[in-house]
This record gives structure tokens, C-alpha cells and sequence, in this order.
């Protein structure tokens, strides 16, 4: 072993030598803490937030009721008192009013000089492929049935994402008469669209110029580089729903009558939240989909919906589609068990999430407190289909359809099935090749969002933002910081238990001692971290403080560890006692990014709060900043943040959250941050890693790397960057840390950032930050 101190893990036997050579057991005013190993106390972490989690998720559902004011007093009063909730649920999918949809008249009927767009007919309707715009560059593309009688209602049928249009429309083989739903509404007057969802499937999962494939589902393909923009899959299949709401609404014109949508597993989740925010939708079928939503934390991480559970349950959006006709059926759920299969070249790397089936005392109970919220009115616009015995029905059953077409006024009979359509010559659509569009148009479509949001941060923030002063800078970014802190980050209220500051020794040498510290924030939730006291320290004297941050997968042992032959060395060079000796106090807390899906299982839970692991992380550093600045050889006005890799990660969102910090080093990980969690074309892009919790909410329209420093400004800030550094290229640090300097620069406080490159890996250097916390922290 090489160097002068290596941190191990902590043994009773340890604290008894330490005790006899005359050392304090433990820090003055701390209550003794018992001695664990630093793997031990990452579990134990990790394992409590995750049960604080879990009760904030039961705690979320009676809050929600302060943010609806629900008039029942008539359909119109009711309508119009839940318009801001409609509001903020289009918001939160992802639906905004940026994306303009393309106007158009007609759908497309695509045909060739060989075929026309007729796939099949019946005697009482016609089937065409068809395709209509939705967004720029963005179609969609699906079935039509037409059929040859008068049109008695419009339906948009949406299928789960495991099922084509043909199976609903009787144009695949094996598929039960009952499924047949499209053909058997076109034989009651309906004029049927069945649009094609994005697919589970895989293929298109990756990147061939880069010879990198992914096993993520496309949805989840798409969704993570979609919810960085503010968008999602979900809003964007919504908005190709809302295209032929449109063409339909349209044609309603000349020839008026009512519009509806049905939809089962993915296609139940799209009806539903269509019909809730558009209402010229007047009745819905939800099949397979509905359930107490306490569990999205566990569905696939494409359901995955920011602040979702602050406001809305399913309960909750079914009162605004109130007061429209809502059918439930209790049908077969998809399934999926959440194991993950791998194929010889393909990265394993897609998000865990299962699907399961709920009871029907679930979902009766889930649609009767929709009942509850809307006062018990509006009950003849409910409807649950169940089984004999609770049982499941076979998904759109003829009384679900039957209930579906009552509330749009039509008494047709569903019992009969449909005959089967008479095939054209017009060959059926290549379904592969079909997924294969529908997806990379919506990946052209994110990656043009990328192109162009820098433009719109411009606008909301750098325009808005006054640099004659720092006095007025500081004041304008105030508002910004708020947001950045309640909007991206997300803030529980503060602690709700004493600090209760516990410590023990756990080494010493001639230079420094060390102790473990841990305090309290609420039940099972502590902040934990290494305190590494210099002994040069005089009576009254108060030091400056450097809280040195681990980066994915560490622990505040290896900041300090000092073996040259070690792993965590390589990463850290010990540069916490390297400081420690060079004068400084030194803290290295532990940040809960450890325990891989068990650590991301905890940002699941947290988005549909409306909160990240940020918004944990940052109430333990407010702990931290107020327990150091409370002892009596810390000079609280001069504590500074320093961290690697995850840890630079916290460096940017930390500090610019928490005005105690009063300077900020960044070290292996600035970076023109937005692009570097959703480009395509990027081979260490976020988008082919096992990191899937690394997508924040709505970040690339609001705060990439440069607007975080600016919020940290006018304090000191440093970038580290080594120029072999795999997490990004040094012209997009570069690029991204001008923006920096000349916010700096026109503060009049150039003195005060820097950013040193070096030759060398993802590593801490240590040199000009070294002499920056000396500079700028006076020690």
C-alpha cells in the first residue's frame, strides 16, 4: 500500500485503539453514534428514504383536494371550474402550446401506381390505410373504417402498444371476433380511426452510424429524450389523437354528430387522458387501464409523469372528463413482468417497470372516489363493466360498447359480430417498416427541440436578466432560483425532526481526525457524511470548510482515501485529507446515488411527488450547512462545494439551490448538460446508458449548465476538466462555459470564475482549484 492514509471501514475494535491513544470518542456536542461501515450506512440511506417515499406517495392523496375548486352546480359551472386543473394536466404530459399542430382538411389515403389506400370492405364499410400531420415533420398513420351508410358517430379507437390496427379491424389472423372492435362499430354507423401507437418493441432503439443498440422499448426510447424537453410520449401520442379530433370536429360542420374515443392498456391511458382535456370528446372507453395510481413508481418508466400524483389520480382525472360519459371496463390488463432479456450486440440498459392486473375492487373503488370528488353528481356519466364475481370481461365487450355508444345517444345492439372483410389487392401496411416511422419522426422532431432550446433559454432568461450590477443581477435571479428550486428540482417543507447530530471517531493520524457524523431530517431519512478536523486549528479559531462530493456509486471514504493502488484514488486523489492538510475543514457527505435501480427506484417515486433526488439531496446539504456553520471552529461564511463526476452533477444544482455554499467547483461533468442526456448522435449520450434516472423534467427549455452557474453567480465558481474525459468533448464544455465567463465578465467579477483544463481522465487534478479555494476562500 502506498500513501499516507487509507480510510477503511469501521470496527469497535478500531474505536477502542483510537480510545487509548487519547482521541475524542466523539464530537462535542454530538450524542455518541454507533460505529458502522460506510456500506452499511448507504443502505441504511437509501432503505429510508425509500420508506419516507412511500408514505409521502399514501400522504399525497388527501392533499390534493386544496388544488381543485369544483363547481357542481351545472355541466357549463363544472366544466369552466376545472379548466385550471385541465391546464396543468396538459402541461405535465407534455402537451403544450409550443407544438403547433399542422391544420389540414382531409386524411391521407397513401397509395401507389400499383394499389390504392383500400385495404379491405365489408357490406357495410370500407378499410383504407391512412396517414394525417400532426406536428412538423410528425404523422400519424393508422386505419380508417368508412362506412357506406349515413355516419351516425365519429370514434377514435386507440389500441395497446402491443397491438397493430389490423387486429382491432379484423385484418389480422387470430385474433378473437370480440377484439374486432373498429370493424364492429363501423357495422353499428361509425366512422372508425384506429391510429398506430409507438411499439414495446425495441428495434429502433439505437444507433446504427454509432453500431450502438439499445433494449429499451421505443417508448422509453423516446420518452427520455422527450421529458428533458418538456414533452412526452404520452403527450405527443395525445396530440396525434387531438389531429383527428380536429379533422373530425371539422367535418362536423357539414354533418354533425357526437366523438368519441376508446382505448385498452396504453390506448385506456391515452382515451382517458384525451377525453379529460379536450372536451369536444363526449363520451370514452377505458379498458385495461385504470387503477389506484399510487403504483406508477413501478410501471414502466415511459408512464414516468412530473408532479402526476400531486394533483391527479385516475379518480381525479376522470372528474374532468365529468360531466361526459366515462365507461370502465374491468377487462384482462396487459402484463409485463419487468424482467429484462438480452440479445448478442444489444446494451442492456432499458428502465425496470411491470405491468400487472389490479383487482376489480380496486377499480371500482378508484371509480367511485371519482364519484366522491365530484359531489356524487353526474353519476348517470359513469359506468363500470365487470365480470361475474369481479371477474375480468374480454376487453371492449359488447356492454362496455354498448354503455360507450348510450352516452353518445345511440342504442344500437352489439351482440352480433361483424363478417369478415373481403381483402383488396392493396397489400396490408409493412407494420416494421411503419413502427420504424412513427418513431424516428418523433426522434427528429426531440432532436429538433434540442437544435433550437438554447434559443428559447435566450429568451426566457438571459434576455430577462440585468448584468450592469451585481445588485441588480442578484435580484432579478432570485425569481429564477425559485423556480429552479420548486419547478426542476422540487423542495419538500422543511425537516421535521431535531438535527439530533451524532458522531464517532473513526481515525486519526498526526495531521487531522476524522469522525462519522450523521443528523436527522425527517423518519428514516439522516444526512450522513466524514468530518476531517485539522489539529493545527487554535482556540477560537474558525476555519473555512470544503464539503468534498462523491461521484455515482461512492462514498464519502473514497474522497479520503489515500492508497495509490485503490480504485476510488484513481477517481479522487485523496483530495480531502490532501486539503485538510493544507488547512481547510473538510466535509465529505454522502449523496444517496448509490445501490444502482435501488437508488433510481427513489427518483420514480419522487417525479410523480413533482420531486428528484435533488430535492432530498438538498435538504441534507441544508442540514449540513447549518450543523458546520453551528461549530465553533467553522467560519459559516466560508464553506465551499467541491465535487467529481455525480458529484459535479450536485455542484451545479446544489449550490445554485443553497446560497450557504459561497463558492462552487464543478469537476468532471460540466457540460452543454441538455445535450449530453438526449442526443442521438453522441456515443456517451445518456440515451445508451443504464442511467435512466438522469432525464429532469422540462431542464432544456429551462436550465442547462451556463443558467445553473448563473444562479451560483456572482459566488465563485471553477469548472475541472480533463481533456480525455469521456463524459463530453471540450468544445461543448467549451461552448457551454463561455456563457459563464461572459455573464462574469459583464458582472465585473472575472476574478471569480475559471475553468482549468488538464491532460488526464475523469479525475480530480487538484491543482487551480486548489489555489482557488486558497484565493477565494482566504485560507
Amino acid at each position: 500500500m502506498k500513501g499516507s492514509f487509507c480510510f477503511t471501514f469501521f470496527l469497535p475494535a478500531m474505536l477502542v485503539l483510537l480510545l487509548q491513544s487519547g482521541a475524542r470518542a466523539q464530537l462535542a456536542g454530538t450524542a455518541p453514534l454507533r460505529p458502522a461501515s460506510g456500506d452499511a450506512r448507504s443502505r441504511e440511506m437509501v432503505a429510508g428514504i425509500d420508506r419516507f417515499l412511500a408514505r409521502a406517495i399514501e400522504a399525497s392523496l388527501p392533499r390534493r383536494a386544496a388544488l381543485w375548486k369544483r363547481d357542481p352546480g351545472s355541466g357549463d359551472a363544472y366544466t369552466r371550474s376545472v379548466e385550471p386543473n385541465r391546464e396543468r394536466l396538459r402541461h405535465i404530459l407534455g402537451v403544450v402550446k409550443e407544438d403547433a399542430r399542422v391544420p389540414f382538411n382531409d386524411l391521407e389515403l397513401p397509395g401507389t401506381t400499383g394499389h390504392d389506400s383500400k385495404l379491405a370492405e365489408t357490406g357495410v364499410c370500407a378499410i383504407h390505410a391512412v396517414r394525417w400531420p400532426v406536428l412538423a415533420g410528425v404523422n400519424g398513420e393508422g386505419l380508417l373504417l368508412e362506412p357506406k351508410e349515413k355516419v351516425k358517430a365519429r370514434i377514435i379507437v386507440v389500441p395497446d402498444a402491443d397491438q397493430t390496427p389490423e387486429m382491432l379491424a379484423g385484418l389480422a389472423e387470430g385474433v378473437a371476433p370480440v377484439s374486432q372492435v373498429a370493424l364492429r362499430l363501423a357495422r353499428l354507423g361509425c366512422e372508425v380511426v384506429v391510429p398506430v401507437l409507438v411499439s414495446r418493441d425495441s428495434e429502433c432503439s439505437g444507433n446504427p452510424g454509432l453500431k450502438i443498440q439499445t433494449d429499451e422499448p421505443h417508448r422509453e426510447w423516446l420518452y427520455r429524450m422527450s421529458f428533458e424537453m418538456g414533452r412526452h410520449v404520452i403527450g405527443y401520442e395525445l396530440q396525434k389523437i387531438f389531429a383527428l379530433v380536429d379533422w373530425m370536429a371539422l367535418k362536423n360542420r357539414v354533418e354533425s354528430v357526437p366523438i368519441a374515443v376508446a382505448g385498452y392498456g396504453e390506448g385506456g391511458l391515452l382515451a382517458m387522458n384525451a377525453a379529460a382535456l379536450d372536451t369536444r370528446i363526449l363520451a370514452v372507453l377505458v379498458s385495461g387501464y385504470m387503477r389506484n395510481r399510487n403504483c406508477v413508481w413501478e410501471e414502466p418508466v415511459y408512464r414516468n409523469v412530473f408532479g402526476l400524483l400531486r394533483e391527479f389520480g385516475d379518480a381525479e382525472i376522470a372528474t374532468l372528463i365529468a360531466p361526459r360519459m366515462l365507461v370502465v371496463e374491468y377487462s384482462r390488463y396487459p402484463q409485463l413482468s419487468g424482467e429484462k432479456t438480452s440479445r448478442p450486440g444489444v446494451r442492456k440498459v432499458a428502465a425496470p417497470g411491470k405491468l400487472s392486473q389490479p383487482g376489480a375492487r380496486e377499480v371500482s373503488a378508484e371509480l367511485r372516489r371519482a364519484a366522491t370528488l365530484t359531489g356524487n353528481t353526474f353519476a348517470e356519466a359513469r359506468c363500470l363493466v365487470v365480470g361475474p364475481g369481479e371477474t375480468a370481461v374480454p376487453m371492449f365487450s359488447a356492454e362496455a360498447v354498448r354503455a360507450l355508444l348510450a352516452g353518445l345517444g345511440m342504442s344500437e345492439s352489439c351482440d352480433e359480430m361483424p363478417e369478415t372483410p373481403l381483402r383488396t389487392r392493396t397489400p396490408l401496411p409493412d407494420v416494421p417498416q411503419r413502427q420504424r416511422r412513427q418513431v424516428k419522426e418523433l426522434q427528429d422532431y426531440t432532436q429538433g427541440l434540442l437544435r433550437v432550446c438554447e434559443r428559447e433559454r435566450d429568451g426566457r432568461f438571459w434576455k430577462k436578466v440585468p448584468t450592469g450590477s451585481v445588485e441588480t443581477f442578484a435580484a432579478a435571479t432570485k425569481e429564477f432560483r425559485g423556480e429552479f428550486i420548486n419547478a426542476v428540482i422540487g423542495r419538500f417543507p422543511g425537516p421535521s425532526l431535531p438535527m439530533n447530530a451524532r458522531s464517532c471517531l473513526v481515525s486519526e493520524n498526526g495531521d487531522f481526525s476524522v469522525y462519522d457524523v450523521t443528523l436527522d431530517l425527517w423518519p428514516d431519512v439522516f444526512a450522513w457524511g466524514c468530518l476531517i478536523v485539522p489539529k493545527s486549528i487554535k482556540n477560537g479559531e474558525r476555519r473555512a470548510v470544503v464539503v468534498c462530493q462523491h461521484g455515482l456509486e461512492g462514498l464519502p471514504e473514497d474522497c479520503l482515501n489515500e492508497d495509490t493502488d485503490s480504485r476510488a484514488y484513481k477517481a479522487y486523489k485523496g483530495f480531502a485529507p490532501r486539503l485538510a492538510r493544507q488547512g481547510f475543514v473538510v466535509f465529505a457527505p454522502h449523496n444517496p446515488y448509490r445501490g444502482f435501480d435501488s437508488f433510481r427506484g427513489l427518483q420514480r417515486k419522487l417525479n410523480p411527488l413533482g420531486k428528484t433526488l435533488f430535492s432530498v439531496i438538498n435538504a441534507q446539504h441544508g442540514v449540513i450547512l447549518e450543523w458546520l456553520g453551528s461549530q465553533p471552529f467553522v467560519d459559516k461564511s466560508r464553506i465551499a462545494f467541491y465535487g467529481l463526476s455525480y458529484g459535479g452533477k450536485a455542484a451545479m444544482r446544489t449550490p445554485a439551490a443553497l446560497e450557504g455554499y459561497c463558492m462552487s467547483i464543478c469537476s468532471g461533468d460540466f457540460n452543454d448538460w441538455v445535450r449530453k442526456v438526449i442526443s442521438d448522435d453522441f456515443p456517451a449520450s445518456y440515451l445508451f446508458t443504464g442511467e435512466w434516472e438522469i432525464p429532469e423534467w422540462n431542464l432544456g427549455r429551462t436550465f442547462n449548465y451556463a443558467e445553473m452557474a448563473a444562479l451560483i453567480a456572482p459566488r465563485p465558481f471553477m469548472v475541472e476538466r480533463g481533456h480525455d474525459d469521456g463524459c463530453g468533448i471540450d468544445e461543448w464544455i467549451a461552448w457551454e462555459y463561455a456563457k459563464v465567463q461572459r455573464l462574469y465578465d459583464r458582472l465585473g467579477v472575472t476574478d471569480r470564475t475559471m475553468i482549468e483544463y488538464f491532460n488526464g481522465p475523469h479525475t480530480i487534478n487538484g491543482k487551480g482549484t486548489f489555489e482557488f479555494l486558497h484565493k477565494h476562500l482566504g485560507q
